[in-house]
């Protein structure tokens, strides 16, 4: 019996692929479909969370927390207090790719930065979306904040 290789998927098809496993998509950006989070009816947002198109599938997370939420810790323990959140998106293979610090600056003043987020960037390679892993890393992405 020959093993055939899982389709790729663009990016639209991705988009529908999704909606009809019952996830809401906030926008496109290139390859990456990213997931919204509905805060209220009349209000969506960015929730973090991003499906990679392609031949292999991966999710990709965004968590991050801002230095006024804890402004006496240094970046080490900012780091760790976001990696101590997605804990459970580790214990079901996911890992981390990429730390981010994304000062945002004053819109009437770039000089001038009204804070910093440090963020973590997880991810997991998956076969299909009915395995992915999904709903928990949407689920965690609650914990943190996302900026996006």
């Amino acid at each position: 019996m020959r093993r055939t290789e899982p389709k790729s998927l663009t990016p639209q098809e991705l988009k529908k692929a999704l909606i009809v496993a019952g996830f809401e998509v906030y926008r496109t950006y290139g390859d990456e479909v990213v997931l919204a989070d509905r805060v209220r009816d009349n209000l969506i947002l960015d929730s973090g969370v991003r499906v990679r198109s392609g031949s292999q599938l991966e999710i990709r997370l965004i968590m991050g927390l801002r230095r006024s939420q804890y402004p006496v810790d240094d970046e080490p323990t900012l780091f760790n207090r976001v990696r101590q959140l997605a804990a459970p998106l580790l214990s079901e293979g996911f890992l981390e790719v990429n730390t981010t610090v994304s000062p945002v600056s004053d819109p009437a003043d770039a000089s001038h930065t009204l804070d910093t987020f440090y963020e973590v960037v997880f991810a997991k390679k998956i076969a299909s979306l009915e395995e992915s892993g999904l709903r928990l890393a949407l689920k965690v992405a609650k914990m943190a904040e996302s900026r996006h």
